[in-house]
């Protein structure tokens, strides 16, 4: 999510592009000095346990389902000096079992695995020979200790004929906004086959940089802004001790992409906008420490080596492509300047879109969903009035003087966006469904191949984005009551942009998506307050798309 918090003295950063917040530039060696102030209190903190005895602190996790097998993961707390990022601790084996039933008594699989400090003491089961949609139960264990018992789900064979399929989606968790409890009305429904992250399962910044309206509701760990290897690890640690987020992911696999915040605030290739080249070391340095920690910590099997773009199948149903936008993607320009249609610049990356293309063209499902962590559909704002338009360009990262683009998604890059779009048409491609995180609002859009002609332009795709888990949206930049301005902006911003359907400036919460060959649903779920250990969640809309129309329309009723 484009969310400024950097001085505009930044020497990656163009001059001309706008800031909320402005902390103090800090550097490594702060960093390293705020590191070493922690390590006793992050110690202190851990649970009272047996001197000596491993512990499972973070949770079990499972990621990446197929039909034969899904990924198993875990990070085995082996002495209580081992946190996260410390590099100490022994090495620990840790003992794996996968049965049919919670009691673990029909096992089907087991194996170990050695927990070394190298990749911080995580563990990953990449299991196969399983059988196809079924439930799963395992644990891990090490030196004595059992782990809780957590449940998995294989994905339907590739020739099934599936009736549905169901997912949670989730983007943009920011500790210090609130409370994770989209995680656990997730968690509490029991009828989930997976749930897709679509970015930002963690936050760069520092204490008190990006919190809820400006204010901390819980601190996260380091207090700094993450940079070397060793923050990064920390950072997702701290993460893994959320117990609703442990709780959904003991209940259900994970398909998860990565957006800009796994890194810095708007990453591209070669840098990010909230990166000091030299001041906070290289940008290769600390994209590889960053890259290093999301697959240690993360359910996630990468397709190729450092990227996390790929392809889930879900019998004859559904399959799922899953795109990296972050680590091919030019640098965002600034707005106006008309280099947003340069052919040379992309946001895939040649190889990325010829295998997205390739991968929609010869699919034989009933649906093609593509995990999209920037929103695809066009979204023009320069006729809002100056009262609404400078907030959300202040949400959006946008020139506040009125231009009508949003650089960080496909509008910054719209030559890769017509080819795709383009390849869609002509090959007559239906049932395209973009699933998308990233700008902390609902929407439901159509994805017009022309959107300055549309309606008369025929709708290519259609875009199911779900709003924040905890980040500051619309209402919270402003500082009004929730809902106040979705009243307002919600008519204005669809009268300028006609393919959008539905858009919820205001609210947190997540969507479930229900499948079945008649149409693809998403249900959109608010909730009471993210500040809220407790905040309850309810059903807001709820929008569709029916086989082969490409359109989106509304429905009165969740599934």
């Amino acid at each position: 999510m484009t969310s400024r918090h950097r001085s505009s003295e930044s020497a990656d950063t163009p001059s001309e592009r706008p800031h909320s917040l402005s902390p103090r530039r800090r550097t490594v060696v702060k960093a390293a000095a705020a590191t070493a102030v922690l390590a006793g209190p992050l110690v202190a903190a851990l649970p009272a346990r047996a001197a000596d005895a491993p512990a499972f602190l973070h949770g079990l996790a499972s990621g990446d389902p197929l039909p034969d097998g899904v990924l198993l993961w875990t990070r085995v707390t082996p002495t209580a000096e081992a946190t996260p990022g410390s590099g100490l601790g022994p090495d620990t084996e840790v003992s794996w079992v996968v049965a049919r039933d919670k009691a673990l008594t029909n096992v089907v699989a087991k194996g170990s695995l050695t927990a070394t400090a190298a990749t911080d003491h995580t563990v990953k089961a990449d299991l196969r020979g399983l059988a196809p949609a079924t439930d799963y139960y395992f644990r891990f264990s090490a030196g004595g200790t059992d782990s809780p018992v957590a449940r998995t789900r294989t994905a339907p064979a590739a020739d099934a004929a599936v009736p549905g399929l169901r997912f949670g989606v989730v983007s943009c968790a920011n500790w210090e906004a609130g409370y994770f409890s989209s995680y656990r009305h997730l968690a509490a429904r029991g009828d989930l086959d997976a749930w897709l992250h679509l970015g930002d399962y963690i936050y760069e910044y520092g204490t008190g940089e990006y919190g809820a309206r400006g204010t901390v509701v819980r601190q996260t760990a380091p207090a700094h802004e993450i940079l070397t290897l060793a923050d990064y690890r920390t950072r997702h640690g701290k993460y893994k001790t959320d117990p609703d987020l442990q709780t959904l992911h003991a209940k259900a696999p994970v398909v998860a992409i990565w957006d800009d915040h796994e890194f810095a605030n708007d990453t591209w290739s070669g840098g990010a906008e909230n990166h000091t080249e030299g001041a906070e070391g290289a940008w290769t340095t600390r994209q590889a420490a960053a890259k290093q920690a999301y697959f240690e910590w993360m359910p996630v099997r990468p397709a190729i080596a450092g990227t996390t773009y790929r392809r889930l199948r879900f019998g004859k149903l559904a399959d799922l492509s899953l795109l990296d936008l972050r680590s091919f993607r030019s640098q965002q320009v600034a707005v106006g300047n008309g280099t947003v249609d340069d052919p040379d610049r992309t946001i895939t990356g040649r190889a990325q879109l010829d295998w997205l293309k390739a991968g929609l063209k010869a699919s034989d499902t009933t649906w093609r969903l593509v995990g999209n962590s920037v929103m695809i559909s066009p979204f023009a704002i320069g006729s809002l009035s100056a009262d609404l338009f400078k907030p959300l360009a202040k949400l959006l990262g946008l020139p506040q003087e009125g231009i009508a683009l949003n650089t960080d998604q496909w509008d910054g890059y719209t030559d890769d966006r017509r080819e795709l779009l383009a390849h869609l048409r002509s090959h007559a491609i239906g049932n395209t469904v973009f699933l998308t995180g990233d700008i902390h609002m609902a929407w439901a859009n159509d994805v017009p191949v022309d959107a300055g002609t549309y309606p008369l332009s025929a709708s290519a795709a259609t875009e199911f984005v779900v709003t924040s888990v905890t980040s500051d949206n619309l209402d919270d930049i402003v500082k009004v009551p929730e809902g106040t301005l979705t009243a307002i902006a919600s008519p204005i911003i669809r009268a300028a942009n006609r393919h959008v359907h539905f858009v919820d400036t205001d609210r947190h919460g997540y969507g479930v998506l229900d499948i079945t060959a008649e149409r693809a649903q998403m249900d959109y779920y608010v909730l009471s307050d993210r500040t809220s250990a407790t905040a309850t969640s309810s059903w807001s809309r709820s929008y569709r798309t029916r086989s082969g129309t490409q359109k989106v329309e509304r429905t009165y009723d969740p599934v």
